[in-house]
């Protein structure tokens, strides 16, 4: 409904993980390139980690479009609440390997073949999963096992686990040991400085069709920052809603005062967890978010407020 007043073809705040909206920062981009070696080369596991709402499914997504136009069948496990039998069906049918048996060695016994005919094809799978802090130590287990599938010189199955902070954590349990040791390679990410947020908000922006004068103050700009740590989802959030606050008090650019008013109704203001980071040049402590779990209780109201 704003789109008019401010110039846009398009939302440029959307939550959903548009990979055309992945703002590459020097971090992204390493990370982005350290998952395609780790696929090319056939490391077998990869873990990425990072915060929650740092912009890790985004990513993924960027990394799903390149891989569809390399020859790489990828398997995207978006829901890691699942049995053993439930996941091994789930990443069947979403590489499209026909099976009905429902027994485990025939589900392996048909994967394996399939994974030989890609090999010798000169084609490579990779198996993506996200959210892994949630699944069980049995799928944890069966995923591990995966990696046994394999010729004498390379793995045939390509493994990305991404998750939060806990994934790492449960990683580092004893039993898990295993594990641990087969992950090759390791990307984090992290929240955005304010020098990223102004460009992070200025690109969103230029991609859903915004010319012209800047919509956002610098000072707002700022505001935003303070109040989400650098966190893209809380960016969008943030920015959004006062976009369409600005629009209802017919108000051209944002103003820092709309981005407080927006922070304290959504009470960003004062969230539990957050360290909230300084401005540069001021002293304080380093932009550090150490949890966000009030977030999901944040979009739910945002999205019974829109």
């Amino acid at each position: 409904m704003y789109k008019r007043f401010f110039g846009l073809k398009e939302n440029p705040f959307n939550v959903n993980p548009d990979p055309r909206f992945l703002f590459q920062t020097r971090e992204i981009q390493e990370a982005l390139a350290c998952l395609a070696y780790g696929v090319q080369r056939r490391r077998g596991f990869i873990l990425l980690s990072g915060e929650v709402g740092t912009g890790k499914t985004t990513l993924l997504n960027k990394l799903l479009e390149q891989l569809r136009g390399e020859r790489v069948t990828t398997a995207f496990i978006f829901n890691p609440r699942l049995s053993v039998n439930q996941f091994l069906h789930f990443m069947l049918a979403d590489f499209g390997i026909p099976c009905e048996s429902h027994k485990k060695s025939q589900i392996l016994l048909q994967l394996n073949q399939w994974l030989l005919e890609r090999y010798r094809a000169g084609e490579t799978a990779v198996l993506i999963v996200d959210e892994a802090q949630n699944l069980s130590l049995e799928v944890l287990e069966e995923i591990r096992l995966l990696t046994n599938l394999e010729t004498s010189t390379e793995k045939l199955l390509q493994i990305v686990l991404s998750g939060q902070p806990e994934l790492e954590i449960l990683l580092k349990q004893p039993v898990l040991r295993q594990l641990r040791q087969r992950i090759t390679l390791r990307c984090k990410m992290s929240p955005l400085t304010l020098e990223d947020t102004r460009g992070y908000i200025s690109e969103r922006l230029r991609i859903a069709g915004a010319i012209g004068d800047s919509i956002f103050n610098p000072d707002a700009v700022e505001m935003v920052f303070r109040y989400s740590g650098g966190i893209p989802r809380v960016i969008n959030l943030l920015c959004e809603h006062a976009l369409i606050t600005a629009f209802a008090e017919e108000q051209r650019p944002v103003l820092a005062d709309t981005i407080q008013a927006v922070a304290h109704e959504f009470e960003l203001d004062k969230p539990p967890g957050m360290v909230v980071p300084p401005l540069e040049g001021e002293s304080g402590p380093s932009p550090v978010v150490d949890s966000l779990q009030n977030l999901g209780q944040l979009m739910d109201r945002m999205r019974k407020g829109s």
